[in-house]
């Protein structure tokens, strides 16, 4: 393995890396040699199976700082900036700001009150899946802490742009999330910041497992995608790391399938 990022001072922070493809990510990126910090809120008994995972990135010679905190939280956010620079010291800085936050409502539209969607549940699931990704960058840019070349990256999905059974909420938060990143392409270019969203195939994650008719959902992606198979959280992280690499440079604003070809059909 090539470690490109050995000896950059480079770091990359994951908004919600415990599981999935924030912690994929992660594992791609410290085999190369970046430093790790990741923001995760888990329970006492999720943190054995946590830290089992953590341990393959302390064992790739890299700074790496978990912190299971509410990256939402404001109190919270301002406790995790004030570690993070302490782990950053004089010399390091955020090459890499992923946003991996997975916290949506999955109810339907239709149903009685307590079971179909409110305003409060579309409120809550567009501020911690795409509010959140301008709020960080924003206190990271604030903090002076990013590289002169920092990539913000996010992961979206088609349903984006496809309405799904009980997805509304995620939907729209996707949706926004894509706006949001678009402008952040925009506005912070001339500060060296580059801004993308990775649009991943159907990947059989924790998230996934959550939604409604998850199993049939898989099952008509085998069928769909031109390779036959889901998406696996390593395709994923293999692009997060070329969206991290000097020659990414010039990719700014765009949403990015990695999926194998499945948005074709």
């Amino acid at each position: 393995m090539v470690r490109k990022f050995e000896n950059t001072n480079y770091w990359t922070l994951i908004l919600g890396g415990s599981s999935g493809l924030g912690l994929a990510s992660a594992k791609k990126l410290a085999s190369e040699g970046m430093n790790i910090c990741i923001i995760h809120r888990s329970s006492r008994a999720e943190m054995e199976t946590i830290n089992q995972e953590f341990s393959f990135l302390k064992n790739e010679n890299i700074q790496f700082l978990s912190l299971n905190k509410d990256a939402l939280n404001i109190q919270h956010q301002q406790d995790i900036v004030s570690e993070l620079k302490t782990a950053l010291g004089a010399d390091g800085k955020i090459r890499c700001l992923l946003h991996s936050i997975a916290k949506g409502n999955l109810k339907p539209m239709i149903g009685n009150e307590s079971a179909s969607l409110s305003t409060d549940d579309f409120s809550i699931t567009l501020q911690a899946m795409a509010i959140s990704l301008y709020n960080w960058t924003k206190l990271i840019f604030d903090e002076n802490i990013f590289a002169k070349d920092a990539r913000i990256l996010a992961f979206t999905s088609e349903g984006s742009t496809k309405p799904i059974n009980h997805y509304g909420a995620v939907s729209a938060a996707k949706a926004a999330l894509e706006a949001i990143s678009r402008n952040i392409a925009l506005e912070f270019a001339p500060f060296g910041l580059r801004s993308n969203c990775i649009q991943a195939g159907v990947t059989d994650t924790r998230s996934l497992q959550m939604i409604p008719g998850s199993e049939e959902i898989k099952e008509y992606t085998k069928k769909r995608n031109p390779f036959k198979r889901l998406t696996m959280p390593e395709d994923v992280a293999n692009v997060v790391s070329l969206l991290c690499q000097d020659e990414a440079s010039w990719i700014n604003g765009c949403v990015i399938p990695v999926d194998g070809g499945e948005h074709l059909s």
